[in-house]
């Protein structure tokens, strides 16, 4: 037999269990996706969003996705047409035709990725200072702390019977100005401070827990005692370097009550696994009850915010909000 028949012939068993191999797939990819739930499948990996702010990012996560699917589904269409309609001849050996400088096929290759680039960028810079955005007022001022292995938090507040000023007290003197600017006056404060053997009492999670309102605006103000830390509570959907010398600051509107994790997602160290706290969305009522709980425990005042700015970093930064 010729080396071409026999060729031939040693494909066709392979032609012949194609299709078994193809079924086999499509049965293993349907049975594990079976425990799957399909109402998740349009928020692509993310969890549900617990805050005003948070469906903006999911919004621009899925469409990041689309652009990606449908860039994907062209590049492989291209790949499978060229595959089957310029593959080699059997029955002729010949160098198919060369095209060279085809100038629209060069334009096309140039500016489709710049335009695919720029309408990325345009959706991300407009929801990001959308997500930056910081109100004059915010109900609430939450001063987040890092530092090796764990999280504070100075709950800037006019708690009864706390006596104080965040405005001048010591321990916030790394906390810039502008943003002092929107602390409620006489705001004496209570802390919550945490080390990596904390324990939420109720969901026996490990790591401080931090108490927000539910319907009401809060402002974190981030700041670090030592290297950089990244706050992020995995349900906002949002996350935010904590930097030592430099202070960070956004706002979230919590919608759903329930006890969230919250983890540093930047490399800070040897224990920077064990660096996580819980967030506890309740109602205002008890949000303003558990103030007064901390302030009965002698928790009142604030805990060192970090590393104070040098006057370069605070000039260079404008005045205003």
């Amino acid at each position: 037999m010729s080396p071409n028949g026999s060729d031939r012939s040693s494909r066709r068993p392979m032609r012949r269990k194609l299709p078994q191999v193809l079924t086999a797939g499509l049965i293993l990819a349907t049975a594990t996706g079976c425990s799957y739930n399909w109402e998740d499948f349009p928020r692509l990996g993310m969890p549900t969003p617990v805050t005003e702010e948070a469906p903006r990012i999911l919004s621009l996560w899925q469409g990041s996705w689309a652009a990606a699917l449908i860039t994907g589904v062209l590049v492989w269409g291209l790949i499978l047409w060229a595959t089957i309609f310029h593959r080699r001849s059997r029955t002729k050996v010949e160098v198919p035709p060369q095209t060279r400088y085809n100038m629209p096929i060069e334009a096309l290759y140039t500016v489709t990725p710049l335009i695919i680039v720029s309408v990325l960028f345009y959706f991300t810079a407009r929801d990001e200072s959308k997500l930056l955005e910081l109100s004059p007022k915010p109900a609430h001022t939450v001063n987040v702390v890092g530092y090796q292995w764990s999280w504070g938090f100075n709950y800037v507040e006019d708690v009864p019977g706390v006596k104080g000023d965040a405005k001048t007290d010591k321990n916030l003197a790394a906390i810039p100005d502008k943003y002092k600017d929107a602390f409620p006056a006489n705001a004496g404060g209570v802390y919550d401070a945490g080390i990596p053997g904390t324990r939420n009492p109720q969901t026996g999670n490990p790591g401080p827990t931090l108490w927000l309102p539910k319907g009401e605006k809060v402002r974190f103000v981030l700041t670090s005692r030592d290297v950089i830390h990244s706050f992020w509570v995995v349900p906002f959907l949002m996350k935010q370097d904590v930097i030592p010398g430099h202070t960070n600051a956004f706002e979230v509107t919590p919608t759903q009550e329930g006890t969230f994790l919250g983890k540093c997602a930047e490399l800070c160290g040897v224990d920077h696994s064990r660096m996580l706290f819980n967030v506890k969305v309740v109602s205002p009522e008890r949000y303003q009850q558990h103030l007064k709980e901390l302030a009965e425990k002698g928790q009142t005042g604030y805990i060192p915010s970090g590393i104070e700015q040098t006057d370069p970093a605070r000039n260079a930064e404008t005045n205003k909000l």
